[in-house]
């Protein structure tokens, strides 16, 4: 039987990462969603918060990243700092699905410290209206409404950022 080195474990273990990696995106791929047009979906909503966004405002201005999440999502629990943190220099709006009512996604919000802006799609419409099909979804969108990005699963704050700042070319 032949032993396991140290350097053996971590090329098998960069390999793994490598491959999940990779399975990750083709996933991501195959499940974004389709649209006939690439232009940021016309929508007017109210924050959790009591805020309007409408996504005629941002066309023209700046980008803005559209993040669908839920709070039973154990891949959205582990992306929710990196949104968060991308809220504090980006334009986000997150939209949150089958989550309950106000109240108990302000109270999830509180226990896990975040503050980015959140709409409640109680009704699926906006998920309807994104085409999205699973959690997490993120759209980007550049300063014109155009869409530049969609992704579905886990990003990680470098990649979101990246596509951000080039979105904002």
């Amino acid at each position: 039987m032949k032993k396991w080195s140290l350097k053996k474990i971590l090329k098998e273990a960069a390999l793994f990462v490598l491959l999940l990696f990779i399975f990750s995106n083709i996933l991501s791929y195959i499940k974004a969603p389709s649209f006939e047009s690439k232009t940021i979906p016309s929508f007017a909503a109210v924050t959790i918060e009591g805020k309007r966004f409408d996504s005629g405002l941002h066309i023209g201005s700046k980008p803005v990243l559209i993040h669908f999440w839920a709070t039973w999502c154990p891949t959205c629990k582990m992306e929710n700092s990196t949104i968060d943190a991308l809220s504090k220099k980006f334009e986000v709006i997150t939209i949150v699905e089958n989550s309950g009512d106000n109240e108990k996604v302000k109270e999830f919000l509180k226990e896990k410290d975040l503050s980015f802006s959140v709409i409640n799609d109680q009704d699926g419409r906006l998920a309807s209206l994104f085409k999205v099909a699973g959690f997490p979804t993120t759209f980007i969108y550049d300063k014109e409404g155009n869409l530049e990005f969609s992704e579905v699963g886990y990003s990680s704050y470098f990649t979101l950022y990246l596509k951000l700042l080039y979105a904002d070319r």
